[in-house]
């Protein structure tokens, strides 16, 4: 079933059709208690467990369906933003979609920093962000403007260097191509517009179930038993979201104790409190967390 896009007291939240950030993005939703169920091939969809409709659009014309109020919040990457020179709001980063965008030269050439830019021609699918960055340093660099296929452009005799998304540098390689330096990093952000009459209350629900989904996606729930001889030692070693729970054992010489932590920082805190004299540590996932 299509929706329609008119004003019916929901939200309206633009991501991406296809591409990095979809999957991400109606991941987080659906993790957020807002389910976006049988999507492919719609243009919109209305989502279960909250007044939302998804509009599902080109990565490139949502900065424009947000600004112009046709859509009330959008998912989209802090490189599109920045390209398109859109004016929006920033309402959360979202720590998915993470990529640099970096200059990258043939293996040959020595590109270090800013200054070795100078007479060289780019190539690029970012001509805004690279201008803005050769304006900033007063660099003078010719720009070619590309929409596809960048790396391919040194190999053709069309640029000297290339500026474009880089992740593993797999692509890179293939072509003969190293890393040089990094001139904008970007990640998946939550925006709105300036001018949109957006519903506060529904917006803050919304957010906040985000905030809930992205806590609980970065934390685990640890459980352990601790000697109560070693209980202060072992509680300093804990970086908890809040206080640890301390609860007896049928031995009296020990306590249980539960804490939420950091998920990246699981196995160095493991060695940590097993040193200190933790037994049966134990790490769960989290659904969701409300602080």
């Amino acid at each position: 079933m299509e929706y329609s896009l008119k004003n019916n007291g929901n939200l309206r939240l633009a991501i991406q059709k296809k591409g990095r950030l979809s999957e991400k993005a109606v991941e987080l939703l659906n993790n957020s208690g807002v389910e976006i169920e049988n999507y492919a091939e719609r243009l919109s969809v209305s989502a279960a467990g909250f007044p939302l409709d998804v509009i599902f659009l080109r990565d490139d014309d949502i900065p424009e369906y947000v600004q112009d109020g046709v859509a009330d919040l959008g998912i989209v990457g802090e490189d599109v933003i920045a390209e398109k020179g859109s004016d929006l709001i920033v309402l959360k980063k979202l720590g998915f979609g993470k990529c640099r965008l970096m200059i990258a030269a043939p293996e040959t050439l020595e590109i270090n920093e800013a200054k070795d830019l100078a007479g060289k021609t780019i190539a690029t699918s970012f001509p805004n962000i690279l201008a803005r960055f050769l304006d900033q340093e007063k660099i003078q660099a010719k720009i070619v403007e590309l929409s596809g296929s960048v790396e391919i452009a040194p190999s053709l005799g069309i640029a000297d260097l290339i500026f474009d998304i880089v992740s593993t540098g797999n692509t890179l390689r293939m072509n003969k191509l190293k890393k040089s330096f990094t001139v904008f990093e970007s990640q998946a952000v939550l925006v709105t517009g300036r001018k949109n009459g957006i519903d506060k209350n529904l917006m803050e629900n919304l957010l906040a179930r985000i905030e809930s989904a992205l806590t609980a996606k970065s934390s685990r729930y640890l459980m352990m038993n601790a000697p109560k001889n070693n209980l202060d030692k072992i509680m300093a070693e804990l970086p908890s979201l809040k206080s640890p729970t301390v609860m007896p054992l049928a031995d009296p010489e020990l306590v249980a104790v539960h804490a939420v932590v950091p998920k990246a920082r699981f196995y160095e805190l493991a060695q940590k409190l097993k040193d200190a004299g933790a037994s049966g540590i134990l790490l769960l996932p989290i659904e969701s967390m409300i602080p």
